[in-house]
């Protein structure tokens, strides 16, 4: 894909600053949408109104939004305002609605991302168009299908693009109602590192108290851009009610927000950080060697198992590893949950040599134990 200068890309160089996004969950009623519109527009800092207009809700019953009513009502707020207004589409038709009223620009959301048939019938309606699109990560943590959407639109000549990071779902306990899971919105910056990437901290965090520090968190990760849902009556809204916070408190939340440099010219920092970085190089050769070593006996391990016709995977091994090693973390004030996963996947490693030494490399097309296993 190519680096196209984009709506996106245009506007976040003109400010010189991450890009600011902010409307309400969904757009109720004419004037909730433009009250909430006059006070993005009194913060002087928003670059785009963001409102829910066709609401894809879990279960019927649920206010599923305004719909068409609504987009006069968004007409409006860029006539009064002189801000672009942004919407979520999930149909061809409402690409057609969303266009014959003049939306600015639209966003595909993280159910819709999930279906790639969707993702295409929206990219063939959308082709030819010269909108800017936005691409919400899948609802669940699966960075080919993000990677995916955003590739159909480029197919379809859709090259203004920005892809929204709003959490994933999970069914672990999690304080967050879409935990953040932020190396797979990195892995994606990895794959498109022009395309302009933002944080949705309102549906990551599910409440209002998590929406300053996972703000935070995205701006020192360097991402492009936040969008924040805003509400005049959050604890009446018709949606989302716990996540949306009033214009008033949106601008406390940027004015407390810290806006990091890229990096320093100061001499003295450029030194240090080099001499760091030479040490963290080092301390990396030393983990891949004795990952090495690691290997090795494990491979030595599988042949003693083959020449006594023992079995592969030994659970009381599994659990006393995953005890002893994150119990050491502790002691060494490390993470002992990063440990954790890190010795899953070292398990799982562990698991594919020794299914080569007992049974030889997999046949082509045959199944693997782990991912990329």
């Amino acid at each position: 894909m190519a680096s196209p200068t984009t709506f996106f890309t245009r506007l976040l160089a003109r400010k010189g600053r991450p890009l600011l996004i902010a409307g309400p969950c969904s757009a109720e009623t004419e004037a909730q949408t433009l009250a909430t519109a006059r006070g993005v527009q009194a913060l002087g800092n928003i670059d785009l109104f963001r409102a829910g207009v066709w609401k894809p809700r879990t279960r019927p019953g649920s206010f599923e939004g305004a719909g068409a009513a609504a987009l006069p009502w968004l007409q409006r707020v860029t006539q009064e305002t002189s801000l672009p207004v942004a919407i979520e589409v999930a149909t061809p038709r409402h690409v057609e609605e969303a266009l014959a009223h003049g939306i600015q620009v639209l966003w595909i959301g993280a159910r819709t991302t999930a279906n790639p048939f969707a993702v295409q019938e929206l990219a063939d309606a959308l082709a030819g168009t010269g909108v800017p699109v936005m691409v919400k990560n899948p609802v669940n943590p699966d960075v080919s299908l993000w990677a995916g959407a955003l590739e159909r639109l480029a197919r379809a000549g859709i090259t203004d693009v920005a892809a929204i990071h709003r959490g994933f779902s999970t069914f672990a306990p999690s304080k967050y109602r879409n935990p953040p899971t932020w190396m797979l919105a990195i892995e994606l910056k990895t794959r498109f590192p022009h395309i302009p990437l933002i944080c949705d901290p309102s549906h990551m965090a599910g409440r209002r108290d998590l929406l300053l520090p996972i703000a935070q968190k995205a701006l020192d990760l360097d991402y492009d851009g936040l969008m924040i849902e805003t509400h005049p009556d959050p604890d009446h809204a018709l949606s989302d009610a716990e996540q949306q916070v009033t214009p008033v408190r949106l601008g406390e939340i940027l004015s407390e927000l810290k806006y990091r440099r890229r990096s320093s010219s100061n001499e003295d920092y450029q030194a240090k950080a080099d001499e760091l970085r030479q040490k963290m190089d080092v301390a990396d050769r030393e983990i891949i060697e004795a990952l090495a070593r690691r290997m090795a006996l494990v491979e030595e391990l599988a042949e003693y198992k083959k020449a006594n016709d023992v079995k592969i995977l030994q659970f009381d091994r599994w659990k006393e590893i995953f005890a002893t090693r994150s119990a050491w973390a502790e002691t060494l004030h490390l993470n002992k949950n990063f440990v954790g996963e890190l010795y899953k996947l070292v398990h799982l490693e562990s698991i594919r040599k020794q299914t080569e030494v007992l049974n030889g490399p997999p046949a082509e097309g045959s199944l693997h134990l782990g991912p990329g296993l």
